[in-house]
């Protein structure tokens, strides 16, 4: 059983014996806050920040993290405030203790709030200081060890937790032998009798493969012994998780992947590594396209080796890894390893775990809430990268499936929100294409430009999601608050008075009524539809005013942005005669005046309906639905799209049914000015001898 003699024995191996002396203060201190505390397994609780500590000095951990591991649980367990810690050691390991401690539950709806509230305290914490995130980790990692002491439910909660959030950062920060063991651990717990099965056939068919293994490795000893390259050789074992994580998300069976053979070649310096390279593709045939150079660009965590798969013997596929003893350590224990190689600045580790700690502080400002924040931080933790170049040559690492708009938000915030088209590899590309690794991509931008809604169905990294969501509240504030202020100046106008002439005083009142803070805020709520303009308008006037006057419809400019939307149910164009529909949260919805749906609003709420037109002066494109019943004829879709581009009117979707042998149904939407501007494509269509109806699609 470990003790705190055990312990402090162990950490004399690195740290001096002043340093080991301080630890050994936490631990009492921690042993006394704890004291007749226990564990669901019924030991005494100091066992447990014993054992965290302890994990932490096996990768060579600074005096102060272990003393943070040793008192982690004593503000959130004992009562004990983070100034006493201060006090009694130094601020710094009470920041590191207050870092890992929860919030009180007891503050939240739900214990998914609690979670997400949690974990984002952890991250800005984490920010601040990377221990707080290595303390925590062993305290996942011991917590894990001994999962078996809970009971079903929670267990299975606690181990569906470390997958999805502790296990993946433990990758992002480099520290492969924590991941693994917490997604073997995970995996037990949360898929019992799949572990199982899988160990069971691991075990039959390791069984098998022994002589296979042992003539390889002797194969490849042999090669690196006449060419004059010293080496070690291991065969890697594949882990439970990592087989059937392929087996799931790559539809491969278990005898699949088990077909492939995995070796790991150490070598004293990146030159033998290169060197090393040649002489497996001498000895083996390499696979085209397998190919991957980690030393010259390192993956995102900061991991660094060669891989490339080779045809062996009778065609046996194998994967070779080859690294320096430094990329190995680095590759186990990842931003830890640091502390044992003494490199906190140069590392392309630090310096890149450092930049994801930056991007997390600028999602955490620009998230409306926690659950939106871990939303977004998971999507970071993908494993998978694609390596994308800047014209001038720099590279960033983006996850696998990533787009323009990614990369433009991974370049700068700025950049990301006035982009308005891309170039990848020195031709234009869309902002939704998905970036392949080797790729050059330019982002264009345009002073005026603003996020696009439409980015977020194709943006992935939570960075890019994070900003686009940030800049589209600041957008819709600021014109939620422009319409308000034109809706409430029109009322007011049919009462012949104006904002600027109504005492500040009734101002206040209507907002203390409403429990609003400002003018802003009411005119926001007013664009949004959530006050009524002429409700307000007839509080702020004088009762002796006099009647309204009716000022006739609100002009529609067209550039109000994202609080007057187009109804999609009647596709609205200039022309039509239209309503408005002031909606809650959306502003104003605009319909044709005959749209089913605005009849029923006139019929149920009447107050909520408004009148509208279409300002001379709007200059935009609004899409049209048509359908096209006609004869079947060679190449039919290629001349319609050609007669529609002719008329100088975009094609945004277009799609066919056959109504019989002869006779089909054509789907197309198509982007025009106005009514004249349909007019004349319809027109155009008419010519097509082959197209016996047109109608246009509304509700």
């Amino acid at each position: 059983m470990l003790t705190i003699e055990s312990f402090a024995t162990n950490l004399g191996n690195y740290l001096e014996p002043g340093l080991i002396q301080q630890v050994r203060r936490a631990y009492h201190f921690a042993e006394e806050a704890h004291k007749g505390q226990k564990r669901e397994s019924g030991e005494p609780y100091i066992t447990h920040p014993l054992a965290v500590a302890s994990i932490l000095a096996d990768m060579h951990m600074d005096h102060q993290c272990l003393m943070a591991a040793l008192m982690h649980d004593v503000i959130e367990d004992t009562g004990i405030p983070k100034h006493t810690i201060g006090k009694e050691f130094d601020e710094e390991v009470a920041d590191l203790v207050d870092g890992v401690s929860k919030l009180n539950t007891t503050l939240f709806d739900s214990r998914a709030t609690a979670q997400a509230e949690n974990f984002q305290k952890m991250a800005l914490a984490m920010a601040k200081d990377i221990r707080v995130i290595l303390v925590k980790l062993a305290d996942r990692l011991h917590n894990m060890q001994t999962l078996g002491a809970l009971e079903g439910e929670q267990r299975r909660r606690i181990a569906r937790e470390t997958l999805e959030i502790y296990a993946p950062i433990a990758y992002r920060l480099g520290m492969n032998t924590v991941r693994i063991e917490l997604e073997e651990l995970g995996f037990r717990a949360l898929y019992p009798l799949r572990s199982a099965m899988i160990e069971k056939a691991v075990n039959r068919a390791r069984g098998n493969r022994k002589e296979v293994v042992a003539n390889i490795r002797e194969s490849i000893s042999s090669c690196l012994e006449r060419d004059g390259i010293q080496s070690e050789v291991f065969g890697r074992q594949k882990h439970l998780y990592s087989i059937y994580d392929k087996m799931r998300s790559k539809h491969k069976s278990f005898y699949e992947i088990m077909d492939v053979y995995a070796f790991r070649i150490i070598v004293d310096s990146v030159d033998n590594c290169y060197r090393t390279l040649g002489s497996m593709h001498n000895l083996y045939k390499p696979v085209a396209g397998r190919f991957k150079d980690y030393i010259a660009i390192p993956k995102a965590n900061g991991y660094q080796s060669l891989h490339t798969t080779l045809f062996g013997m009778h065609g046996l596929p194998i994967e070779i890894q080859i690294r320096t003893p430094e990329m190995e350590t680095l590759a186990n224990d990842g931003i830890a390893g640091h502390w044992l190689y003494k490199s906190h600045d140069e590392s392309s580790s630090n310096v890149r775990t450092r930049e994801w700690m930056r991007d997390l502080l600028e999602i955490q400002q620009s998230t409306g809430n926690s659950l939106e924040f871990i939303e977004n931080v998971k999507i970071d933790l993908f494993p998978d990268e694609v390596y994308i170049f800047t014209p001038v040559g720099d590279i960033y690492d983006l996850a696998q499936g990533s787009t323009p708009i990614d990369f433009a938000y991974a370049v700068h915030t700025d950049i990301g929100n006035k982009c308005v088209a891309c170039r990848i590899d020195r031709r234009l590309a869309p902002l939704s294409a998905t970036l392949e690794s080797g790729q050059t991509v330019e982002i264009i931008t345009a002073p005026g430009a603003q996020p696009n809604p439409a980015w977020l169905n194709f943006a992935i990294s939570g960075k890019a999601r994070s900003s686009i969501r940030h800049a589209l509240k600041h957008q819709q504030k600021s014109e939620s608050i422009a319409l308000g202020h034109r809706l409430l100046e029109r009322t007011l106008e049919s009462y012949d008075t104006s904002l600027a002439t109504i005492p500040t005083q009734k101002i206040q009142t209507a907002l203390d009524d409403r429990n609003i803070e400002s003018l802003d805020e009411l005119l926001s709520q007013i664009g949004l539809g959530n006050q009524i303009a002429y409700v307000i308008a007839k509080q702020l006037v004088t009762e002796d005013t006099g009647q309204a006057e009716n000022l006739g419809p609100l002009a529609i400019m067209g550039s109000e942005g994202l609080i007057v939307t187009y109804a999609r149910c009647c596709k609205p164009i200039p022309g039509d005669p239209v309503m408005g529909h002031v909606s809650a949260g959306r502003g104003i919805v605009i319909h044709i005046d005959n749209c089913k749906n605005i009849l029923h609003q006139i019929q149920d709420k009447p107050d909520e309906v408004m009148a509208v037109r279409w300002d001379d002066t709007i200059d935009q494109e609004f899409p049209v639905e048509l359908r096209l019943e006609l004869e079947h004829a060679k190449g039919i879709i290629a001349i319609i799209a050609s007669y529609i581009t002719n008329e100088d009117a975009n094609i945004e979707g277009i799609s066919m049914i056959e109504k019989d042998a002869r006779l089909g149904i054509i789907n197309v939407t198509i982007s025009v000015r106005d009514r004249v501007h349909l007019a004349q494509v319809i027109k155009r269509l008419r010519l097509l001898k082959a197209i016996t109806r047109i109608i246009r699609v509304r509700s």
